[in-house]
């Protein structure tokens, strides 16, 4: 049986959730499976909504469009409520624990709750929640290694070298939460 992950991150703009997919991306194309990464943007760009969907495959992607993902990470209130239904039983959903205490009420999930602001604020650089984030939604789901994600991210920033080890820590405290 083929291998398909299907993923939404979701939260406000400038939260990093299109990177998040970007990445994850990236480093499912370095494993050398078909991949497709869509982003979506509410009218107002930073502050209102972003999402984006993510498919990583050892088939083909087919349409590039997740109506019932596999895992959904959300960052913010608003994604939870949006996002939530969508997950196919037996799902994975991350929640930002730190800005969202709203109760996940589905039982056919696997939920959970990661404090990422919290974890990236403790790091010294709050902008990093979304690589933590994205660490605990590799732990869950194992959709690609961590050593593939560590080589995406270098190879996303190589131009901006002093930002990568702070963030393969952000991605680790994630991975190790879950």
């Amino acid at each position: 049986m083929n291998m398909r992950h299907e993923f939404i991150m979701s939260g406000f703009g400038g939260q990093g959730v299109l990177l998040m997919g970007q990445i994850l991306t990236y480093a499912g194309m370095l494993e050398e499976k078909n991949v497709s990464w869509i982003p979506a943007y509410g009218p107002e760009m930073r502050g209102g909504t972003a999402n984006c969907s993510v498919i990583i495959a050892d088939g083909p992607t087919g349409s590039p469009i997740v109506g019932q993902p596999s895992a959904v990470v959300v960052l913010n209130l608003p994604s939870l409520d949006k996002f939530m239904p969508m997950v196919r039983p037996q799902g994975v959903l991350i929640v930002n624990s730190s800005l969202i205490d709203k109760a996940v009420e589905r039982e056919d999930i696997r939920t959970y709750r990661v404090p990422v602001n919290d974890l990236a604020a403790g790091l010294g650089n709050p902008k990093m929640a979304n690589m933590v984030a994205l660490g605990a939604l590799i732990a869950a789901t194992g959709a690609v290694r961590m050593d593939t994600l560590f080589m995406a991210f270098a190879k996303k920033f190589a131009a901006k070298p002093q930002v990568i080890e702070l963030n393969k820590v952000a991605i680790q405290k994630g991975f190790d939460c879950i």
